[in-house]
């Protein structure tokens, strides 16, 4: 079971943080991270995090504004900092376990975040 949590809305240029927690691992090589889906588009790889050797993977329209971690609030936990939010990032995101590196195959999927971004 996944639980997420954040998520709101910003205005352009600020920043939101999300939350996975995973009651358990998966597999011997999995990882932890988001997809997200725009109104009307198919979803897309946002980020993960491999739990062997904490490597992080990153879909090319988040690179370097977005930044997945393993959280200190608890086991099994990783924190999705966003910032330098754009438009384009509005979403409903989805924390998601899956094989390393990019969460393909998905075991699971955690309810989804909604995250808007409007001035």
């Amino acid at each position: 079971q996944l639980q997420a949590s954040g998520g709101g809305v910003v205005r352009p240029g600020e920043s939101l943080r999300l939350s996975c927690t995973a009651s358990r691992r998966a597999h011997a090589n999995d990882a932890l991270g988001w997809f997200r889906q725009r109104l009307g588009k198919e979803r897309e790889f946002v980020s993960s995090l491999n739990w062997n050797d904490e490597s992080t993977n990153y879909g090319e329209s988040v690179r370097g504004r977005f930044t997945i971690s393993i959280s200190r609030n608890g086991r099994l936990t990783v924190d999705l900092q966003m910032d330098n939010l754009k438009p384009e990032d509005t979403a409903t995101y989805f924390c998601a376990q899956g094989r390393a590196p990019k969460l393909v195959p998905t075991y699971q999927w955690g309810r989804g975040t909604q995250v808007t971004v409007s001035s």
